[in-house]
């Protein structure tokens, strides 16, 4: 198995730790199928009770690897064609899942944490959603979460300006669901994980079956326009530009083309 996931079971709670510290956790191809591997294996694992979801390093994920989305031209590939099935699998797994997350979720990061069930944020964490800021649309089942868990006047916010929110702002509009200091985190988020751990089994699986249950229409919406929209603006000049502004830590120049 790939060691870019690590995944440890200790008193019925398991831990999946992205392990890209130096890359801030970015989601490569290889991440994001050792990531969906990890939880393949922890759904037939009758010993785990709740999975905690955090990173290794100074963030949580910084989204999409932009030097791998670069190097392809915008051009749709694995990784980025397989987040959303990623992010389904984990929202789908059969134990409850919180997010631990201790530093920056970015993009496809703040994903991974929305698609889990419960967030604890430190209170140096942030959450963004930058695509406007690089060129990009998001996709229709990820705008979906977001407006899902935050509403869509929050949700307009966030992608309209493209700037990221402290952890704080982050509990105020229902996007966490705890903030507590840094050094408190981990401590914070395994009572919670317990808390749940010790409760019966087939009640938690139950009670998650009906929730996705109760969400599940939002699958039947057509959306193939807004994809072709989404394979535009990937492709163009506008999102070679914000990416490799960002990678060069530089201020784009859109030019709407």
């Amino acid at each position: 198995m790939s060691d870019e996931v690590l995944c440890g079971i200790e008193g019925g709670v398991a831990t999946v730790t992205l392990n890209r510290p130096g890359q801030r956790n970015a989601m490569n191809t290889a991440l994001l199928t050792a990531l969906r591997a990890r939880f393949e294996e922890l759904d037939a694992n009758r010993d785990v009770r709740v999975v905690v979801v955090r990173g290794a390093g100074p963030a949580f994920c910084s989204g999409m690897d932009l030097k791998e989305m670069e190097a392809r031209g915008g051009v749709q590939g694995d990784a980025e064609s397989g987040v959303i099935e990623v992010l389904r699998r984990v929202e789908g797994s059969r134990h409850p899942t919180i997010a631990m997350v201790h530093g920056d979720a970015i993009a496809g990061g703040c994903e991974l944490a929305l698609h889990c069930d419960l967030r604890v944020a430190a209170d140096a964490a942030r959450f963004g959603m930058p695509l406007a800021r690089i060129g990009l649309i998001i996709p229709f089942p990820l705008g979906q979460k977001l407006v899902e868990v935050i509403g869509p006047a929050h949700t307009r916010h966030l992608l309209f300006t493209g700037q990221p929110i402290d952890a704080r702002r982050a509990l105020e509009i229902g996007m966490v669901h705890q903030v507590v200091g840094s050094a408190e985190l981990e401590t914070a988020t395994y009572q919670l994980a317990q808390s749940i751990a010790r409760n019966a089994p087939l009640a938690l699986a139950g009670i998650k079956a009906t929730i996705l249950r109760a969400v599940s229409l939002r699958e039947t919406i057509a959306y193939a326009d807004l994809d072709a929209a989404l394979a535009r603006a990937r492709q163009s000049a506008d999102a070679s530009e914000g990416r490799r502004a960002m990678l060069e830590k530089r201020r784009p120049v859109f030019r709407g083309e």
